[in-house]
């Protein structure tokens, strides 16, 4: 099987790891050599870093093209591309006309329609959304978005061919905004800004809430889960009686508005719900990896016994 990954940038090497752990043939498509190559290095960092901590499977090798004509032998191509719509309309017209009929076109978007971005292509079953979440060779889950015209049997079949990669695949069945894990991420998202603008507490209090409350059992059991758990009388009681109080305007939290018009845009300026002094990114960014490592070492043990 082969497999052609467009874009080397944040996403597209990790998603190479993944298909070659998996045995996929895989190439990455960039715009220059250089890049080709330096997402082939960041991949094989990536590799070393699985390999070291005694996760994940050898890959075959990834190689790098700049040649689009490569994406004619594949048997699924996987675009992480720029989240801009026309850009993806463009490219996967021009991937319809340039692959077999039978391969999976694939977008790694993690907002834009899938349904949208296949309006151009003449083979519309083929097309759907594999969006992997961020860091990629980490993290386990995939969302397989189906849109309006996907063909059940092909996502069944990318659902399958992720699983053996060693990834966790959800189906989202219909093609809406935000998908699924990020639906459920803006609930939280909104209401936590809610909470800070309302003056209930910090936004270093709010993150330290999620973190060490509901946030420290998710991996070992999820939200409806846990409603059943507590028995649902009691968890309806709760529902409705702090519903009303939640943040329930369709649109983002005014406070969230006038931190992007002062220009707090977060790490990248320094100053967001957060202040973000040099070398703070590094720090948060590597505390994530090593939970989310440890996590999966964890799983991998129990695996073994």
């Amino acid at each position: 099987m082969k497999a052609v990954v467009i874009g080397t940038g944040m996403m597209g090497p990790g998603i190479a790891l993944t298909l070659a752990m998996g045995g996929v043939e895989t190439t990455l498509l960039s715009r220059s050599v250089e890049s080709g190559a330096r997402g082939v290095e960041t991949a094989a960092g990536q590799w070393e870093l699985l390999r070291s901590n005694e996760l994940g499977r050898t890959p075959v090798a990834i190689g790098a093209t700049t040649e689009f004509e490569c994406v004619a032998e594949a048997d699924i191509v996987v675009e992480s591309a720029p989240e801009e719509m026309g850009f993806k309309q463009d490219l996967f017209e021009r991937l319809d006309g340039a692959t077999r009929s039978d391969c999976v076109l694939a977008s790694n978007t993690s907002g834009l329609s899938i349904t949208a971005i296949a309006a151009r292509c003449r083979h519309k079953g083929r097309v759907l959304t594999t969006h992997f979440w961020n860091p990629p060779h980490l993290m386990p889950l995939v969302e397989i978005v189906m849109g309006a015209e996907t063909e059940l049997a092909v996502a069944e079949a990318v659902k399958g061919l992720l699983e053996l990669c060693g990834k966790t695949p959800v189906l989202v069945r219909k093609d809406t905004p935000g998908q699924l894990g990020n639906r459920l991420q803006m609930a939280l998202v909104r209401e936590a800004a809610h909470i800070v603008a309302s003056g209930i507490a910090s936004a270093e209090d709010v993150d330290l809430a999620a973190r060490m409350g509901f946030g420290l059992r998710l991996p070992a059991y999820g939200v409806l889960e846990h409603q059943d758990v507590v028995g649902l009388a009691m968890g309806l009681a709760i529902t409705e009686y702090v519903a009303g109080d939640l943040y329930n305007e369709p649109r983002a939290p005014e406070y969230y508005r006038e931190l992007v018009r002062e220009g707090k845009l977060g790490a990248k300026t320094g100053q967001g719900f957060h202040s973000w002094p040099e070398g703070k990114l590094e720090a948060v960014k590597a505390r994530r990896d090593a939970f989310v490592l440890s996590m999966l070492i964890s799983a991998s043990s129990k695996q073994g016994q």
